[in-house]
């Protein structure tokens, strides 16, 4: 009999460790400002929305989508010429003139090996170089093709962080329903007992014969083990509590109240078949859409190695400008003149390496980076349909125990009632109502457990198979 009655115990106690478990996994949420205190209520869908645009995983989604929406702009603008500027000012330099044709020096200061400097002045230099590519053999196009990539990558990884978010939200809510659902079964359970000890002190006030002073240490020890328990399940239900303050990013000197429901379904539910969960799941998961783009990124990579033996064609400029105050400006280009100068020019170029081994080597890496990322997209698809199988088998599961249980409460349920109605009547001994009690204690907990696992189950199932959750 103690034995049984603890099992029950243990049952009922899943409603605080579910509060427990769940939070122990919640991802604190950091908030600034202190708002006015006000009162939240929280319904599942509102607590799922809030969770997945506060969550810190999102938030560091949302900051990577950004950098790689910034590597496509950067890929898509890699054709726009890098103009190479050098900018100088120097001095004081020594006097330089002549005639202004190469001719001999006009003043003594402009012979060179002497002391004499003549006037001194300043020199200002300018210098531009630019290559704009017109044709690359493809490497441009295939650069652009893979930084298309980068912001379809990151929206994936964005919407996994989201769906982890909102399942985790719909964990903690049920966790806190069974919780408080817990709570109330402990409570009808002690009043129950209550009752049952009170009928047994009259009848041993009355010197009944129906009962014995046995019978009260058998009730007295329940009733100190359910209020144990109770103490138990309300610090669950807080932590519970605390995971959905974390979890909805609630302001400091915000009072959060969760909507209560009713952990079983209000009408018949049927879930999708198998087959259907792995069609979904291979149409809608974000990591397969993400892992594609991955590889075909890759394969851009790869033809931008292939075609980096080529050299790229494309039109140089260049501009260069120079002037020093105490030089004289040459009026023929066939004079050299490093003081003064004002030229610019434009030609056709090829632009291009000859390290052959090292592409060599990149081009083997990028291979091999490509045909490692295709075993990982087979490894992750079945790795989600044996996610999938298991989530869904759980559910089903989880659905036909909770109808078994659903039926075994309410056939409890009049076991107990009756039992106390014959104990009542002096019909009916301890040991009968005792079992009646146990079994209708276990079975509530059952009953509970198993219709938390089948809306836990519903929202794994939504998350594995890419379906938007509650609220979206």
């Amino acid at each position: 009999m103690k034995r049984t009655v603890l099992g029950h115990l243990v049952g009922v106690g899943l409603a605080l460790a579910a509060g427990q478990a769940l939070a122990q996994n919640v991802p604190g949420v950091a908030s600034e400002g202190t708002p006015p205190p006000r009162t939240t209520r929280l319904t599942l869908e509102e607590l799922v929305e809030r969770a997945r645009r506060t969550d810190a995983r999102v938030e560091e989604a949302e900051a990577e989508l950004r950098r790689l929406q910034a590597l496509q702009r950067q890929a898509h603008w890699a054709w726009f010429p890098k103009f190479e500027t050098v900018v100088g000012f120097g001095g004081p330099l020594p006097e330089a003139r002549n005639n202004g044709l190469g001719g001999p020096p006009t003043t003594e200061a402009t012979v060179q090996g002497d002391w004499n400097f003549g006037e001194l002045g300043a020199t200002v230099r300018a210098e531009v170089n630019a290559l704009l590519p017109i044709y690359t053999f493809g490497k441009l196009t295939a650069l652009e093709k893979a930084g298309d990539q980068g912001p379809i990558i990151g929206a994936a990884l964005r919407e996994r962080a989201r769906a982890e978010a909102g399942f985790q939200a719909a964990q903690v809510f049920y966790g806190y329903q069974l919780a408080s659902s817990g709570l109330v079964q402990l409570d009808d359970t002690a009043k129950r007992l209550e009752d049952a000890g009170n009928r047994i002190q009259e009848l041993l006030a009355e010197e009944s014969q129906q009962v014995s002073k046995l019978d009260t240490y058998k009730l007295n020890f329940f009733r100190q083990m359910v209020a144990a328990r109770r103490s138990e399940a309300l610090q669950g239900r807080s932590l519970a509590l605390e995971a959905i303050r974390l979890l909805s990013g609630a302001q400091p000197g915000e009072t959060v109240e969760v909507v209560a429901v009713d952990l079983p379904l209000e009408e018949e539910f049927t879930p999708p078949s198998l087959e259907k969960a792995l069609v979904l799941a291979e149409q809608r998961r974000p990591e397969l859409t993400a892992i594609q783009a991955g590889i075909t990124a890759r394969e851009q990579e790869v033809i931008i190695r292939e075609r980096a033996y080529y050299p790229d064609l494309g039109i140089i400029g260049f501009a260069r400008f120079a002037y020093t105050s105490n030089a004289t400006p040459q009026k023929t280009p066939f004079a050299y003149d490093p003081y003064n100068d004002a030229t610019a020019g434009i030609g056709l170029a090829a632009r291009g390496t000859f390290d052959i081994p090292v592409k060599n080597a990149q081009l083997d890496q990028s291979r091999a980076d490509l045909d490692k990322l295709k075993a990982q997209q087979r490894l992750l698809q079945a790795g989600i349909r044996l996610e999938v199988t298991k989530v869904h088998g759980e559910l089903v599961t989880a659905l036909d125990k909770a109808r078994v249980f659903t039926d075994a409460e309410r056939n409890a349920r009049r076991w107990a009632t009756a039992a106390y109605a014959a104990f009542d009547l002096g019909t009916g001994d301890t040991r009968e109502l005792v079992d009646a009690f146990t079994a209708l204690a276990q079975a509530s907990a059952d009953k509970a457990k198993s219709w938390f696992d089948v809306r836990v189950g519903i929202a794994a199932l939504d998350r594995v198979t890419g379906t938007a959750p509650a609220g979206k």
